[in-house]
């Protein structure tokens, strides 16, 4: 599980040292080369990077992929793509019947573990280089001190803005939570979309709930719940939900945002219909890099933190957020030994390219003083390197059956059906049945 002093030394030194200096599941044996019709080695891979929707992840992939096969003319690397939600339903149905693909993507933590438990990931330590990674991102993807996958991404979670619709009505980007519900007030006053949320997802309205709980209860406060040190219905979560109801009843959000995915719902921020979109920095390439946005669009997105509760204990520089996915590769894979290969020179490349062509922050520690980087960019890197704390993503936190009870339980606050007592009774029950 992730050790929270590596998280400590996450946020210490992810700038100081050195973040910024200046598709089918069937397979072969390698007994026999698995050779293809082309006489190569093949290895399968899924990931969760559209084209479409994803363009600057998926864009990266690809072309290191197309390099490695270059170098490594005998090997064949086969892709399938799914969207997010897409790939996780498709995993799980994958390991059930073991036909994991040799490489794929994964969660950390609780996500991850029952994997590991069920010997569905194999161990990578003979290709872990400790000192590539920014501090705590691998005790993220270890169990028992053995990594089975390797970090790509390092997130934290911004309120992203529109700067011309705030600028029109007066507004100022909010540091403080009432300074917040007068934005939305007077949004909603004159008829603009505040917020725009794809709750289809669940995990989307999440981060809002998990932000609220840090900011009213302080950050170990639904760690605690979680881990069992404390109890789901502790009073500053229960203050948490019924904050989020009452942005729900004051029309924060999008209409119709317990049926939008994500996707959809993020276009309505890209088309300029909502003011506000809450998500994790995997979204810069969009505001900074990608090349299929308007930079007149670009010019007018801004970001900033989660604002501060009045009387509670969190603090401004305290983030949802945490390393996003990692490679893993399958124990059953039959072409192992190359996988692993694949996957270091994958997680190697992406650190270089993933800054300077995309705009994602990587988990692996890299030189950015030679590169011409966005002023978005750069800012959300020193941000990273002043925060007093980072929370990994509740869902990943927990265990899988949890983790669909919270999930629910979001959804079920959102759209009215839970109330805040309901809501952390009903999430407290599922944590203390697997004590």
């Amino acid at each position: 599980m992730i050790k929270k002093k590596a998280f400590t030394s996450l946020m210490s030194l992810a700038i100081a040292s050195g973040l910024i200096l200046g598709g089918c599941s069937s397979k072969s044996s390698s007994d026999d080369g698995n050779k293809s019709s082309g006489d190569k080695t093949v290895v399968k891979m899924m990931h969760l990077w559209p084209e479409g929707s994803s363009n600057a992840q998926y864009t990266i992939v690809d072309d290191i992929i197309k390099a490695y096969e270059d170098e490594n003319p005998t090997v064949d690397i086969q892709t399938e793509i799914l969207g997010n939600e897409q790939y996780k339903e498709k995993i799980k149905v994958l390991s059930a019947s073991n036909e994991l693909p040799d490489v794929g993507i994964t969660w950390a933590a609780g996500y991850m573990k029952p994997f590991v438990d069920g010997n569905k990931f194999t161990p990578l330590d003979d290709i872990v280089k400790k000192d590539q990674f920014v501090a705590g991102t691998l005790d993220a993807f270890s169990v028992d001190d053995s990594a089975y996958a390797l970090p790509l991404e390092l997130n934290i979670t911004p309120v992203y803005y529109n700067k011309e619709i705030f600028e029109k009505y007066n507004l100022d980007a909010p540091k403080t939570y009432d300074e917040f519900l007068n934005v939305v007030k007077t949004l909603v006053d004159n008829g603009v979309t505040p917020v725009t949320l794809g709750n289809k997802d669940r995990w989307t309205g999440s981060m809002w709930y998990m932000y609220l709980a840090d900011r009213i209860g302080g950050p170990e406060t639904l760690n605690n719940a979680i881990n069992r040190s404390g109890s789901f219905e502790d009073p500053a979560l229960v203050k948490a939900a019924e904050e989020l109801a009452n942005l729900v009843d004051m029309g924060a959000f999008v209409k119709g945002f317990n049926g939008l995915s994500n996707d959809e719902a993020k276009g309505y921020f890209m088309n300029e219909q909502a003011a506000m979109y809450l998500m994790a920095t995997w979204e810069l390439p969009n505001y900074t890099t990608s090349p299929d946005v308007a930079q007149e669009f670009k010019d007018k997105v801004g970001y900033f933190k989660f604002p501060t509760y009045e009387g509670g204990k969190g603090d401004i520089d305290s983030y949802v957020g945490g390393p996003g996915v990692g490679l893993f590769v399958s124990e059953e894979s039959k072409v192992k030994d190359e996988a692993k290969k694949f996957v270091s020179y994958l997680v190697e490349e992406w650190g270089k390219r993933s800054v300077t062509d995309a705009g994602v922050i990587p988990a692996t520690v890299v030189d950015t003083s030679n590169g011409d980087l966005d002023q978005m960019y750069i800012d959300i890197l020193n941000d990273l390197g002043s925060a007093t704390n980072l929370t990994l993503y509740a869902d990943v936190q927990m265990s899988a059956a949890v983790a669909d009870v919270h999930l629910n339980q979001i959804q079920a606050l959102f759209g009215g059906q839970s109330t805040p007592e309901e809501f952390t009774k009903t999430q407290e029950e599922a944590l203390a049945a697997e004590k």
